[in-house]
């Protein structure tokens, strides 16, 4: 659905602003929203002067970490196929590195404690080696592997290598061949191809600039060298929305959102972690993923909403994302702008509704209503196909989803009941008895001698 012409000239002079405030040579940035690209816009030109080849929606761009994402998802397909599992150390595939006794789940989260760089050169603006060049150079674990978040360009030099052993032929082919055709992103390469912005310092004290090498990164490259475009890069933010067009399932992409280890910054509170290749973030209470990205002459942001609402944070319709390309070195920009972009979106462009309908089966009643967890009360009530105890987010409230074709095995989905199985038993007649839940008993009335309470109910009843 297009958007506005209100909308778009406020969406225009926001990137117009950002521009002119944070001094980018050029900036490229789109909104993507129910998996399509809905707004993009470009300011600048590809060398920073005036006379110079303005960019636009096609212009390649430097992504940089956000290349790490295409490698994590790349892993996860070969573990949804079973060629490996997260659990595995690292050295049961690539053997013969100080990386073998890190697991791939700690590799893909940060938290295999191995080092953030390459032990050689600054990789970012030289040439790289291959593989066995990066493990003769020394590199290894800083801190225990499980002990704590540390972000490693190095560990996603390993996983890189890990799909190239796997797969047996280049990391980047097996991207190619299973992420990018598949989606369509036809202009995300290696290296720069056709149309791309200049790779540019912007001096701190004048309007001048300097020109950043471009390379070939070698065995890090997974870390960090992609090149793509704001309609491509929509693709992939719409993947990260659940429109995955059949390369990645809802559960694994769902599993890559969960936030596995707390990104820890002394002094301040809690609002980022790191889930399987995907960055979070909690912004009161407003979920979203995506990632970063740096490379000298380059900074790049892909951020997508998660949940529909949360306070004071960018919140707004799930799925709703941003991807934003800049050729500068350094730029307080990204900590702004791709907010106040999807912040615009949300206030100007409400997003469509779906009008209610009946839907439901009648014979999901004998379920529904009020429940006793000793002397507590709950309600459980019917929210499409899921069965809802309580309230999600409070307490122990938690959605179910059927197990199977029966109407009696379910399992919980949030919280503190996520995986934990919810039975309905049966008296003789087939009615509700009580529910089962993770061994807590829940009867139509507090502790219900009738239904078998674990421990008994005093003889003496209430009183």
């Amino acid at each position: 659905m297009p958007l506005s012409p209100t909308t778009s000239a406020r969406l225009d002079h926001i990137l117009a602003t950002g521009q002119q405030k944070h001094r980018l040579p050029s900036v490229a940035a789109g909104l993507v929203r129910g998996g399509e690209l809905v707004w993009s816009g470009a300011i600048g030109t590809v060398d920073g002067r005036a006379d110079g080849k303005a960019v636009d929606a096609d212009t390649q761009f430097r992504m940089g970490s956000i290349t790490k994402t295409f490698v994590a998802v790349a892993v996860m397909r070969l573990r949804d196929a079973g060629r490996l599992e997260l659990s595995d150390h690292f050295g049961a595939h690539v053997p013969g590195s100080p990386l073998d006794d890190v697991t791939i789940e700690q590799l893909l989260s940060h938290a295999g404690g191995v080092q953030a760089e390459s032990s050689s050169d600054w990789w970012e603006r030289t040439p790289g080696g291959d593989w066995d060049a990066l493990v003769a150079s020394g590199v290894g674990p800083r801190f225990r592997s499980g002990r704590r978040f540390h972000y490693s360009n190095t560990g996603y030099a390993a996983l890189g290598r890990l799909l190239e052993v796997v797969q047996g032929r280049p990391w980047f082919e097996v991207v190619r061949d299973e992420l990018l055709e598949p989606l369509g992103m036809t202009r995300t390469t290696l290296r720069p191809n056709g149309a791309a912005a200049q790779g540019l310092a912007v001096h701190p004290f004048a309007d001048v600039l300097l020109a950043e090498p471009e390379h070939d990164a070698g065995a890090m490259a997974p870390a960090g060298q992609l090149w793509s475009t704001v309609d491509d890069l929509a693709r992939w933010a719409a993947l990260l929305g659940g429109h995955t067009s059949g390369v990645l399932s809802a559960e694994t992409l769902a599993e890559m959102v969960e936030p596995h280890h707390v990104v820890d910054e002394p002094g301040q509170p809690w609002l980022g972690a790191h889930g399987l290749g995907w960055q979070v973030w909690n912004d009161a209470g407003a979920r979203s993923a995506g990632h970063g990205g740096s490379m000298p002459g380059f900074l790049a942001m892909q951020r997508v909403h998660l949940n529909a609402d949360g306070g004071d944070g960018p919140a707004g319709e799930v799925g709703d994302g941003v991807v934003l390309f800049t050729n500068t070195t350094a730029s307080a920009a990204l900590k702004s702008l791709p907010k106040e972009l999807l912040r615009a979106l949300r206030e100007l462009e409400a997003p469509a509704v779906t009008p209610w309908v009946a839907g439901g089966s009648a014979d999901v009643l004998e379920l529904a209503g009020q429940w006793h967890w000793g002397p507590t009360v709950e309600t459980a009530r019917f929210v499409g196909e899921h069965l809802v105890l309580g309230s999600p987010g409070a307490g122990r409230g938690s959605r179910f989803r059927r197990v199977g074709d029966g109407a009696d095995e379910w399992v919980g989905l949030d919280g503190y009941y996520t995986g934990e199985p919810l039975r309905v038993l049966r008296r003789g007649d087939g009615s509700v008895s009580h529910l089962d839940l993770a061994t807590f008993r829940f009867t139509r009335t507090p502790y219900d001698p009738q239904a078998d309470v674990p421990g008994g109910v005093d003889e003496q009843g209430w009183s």
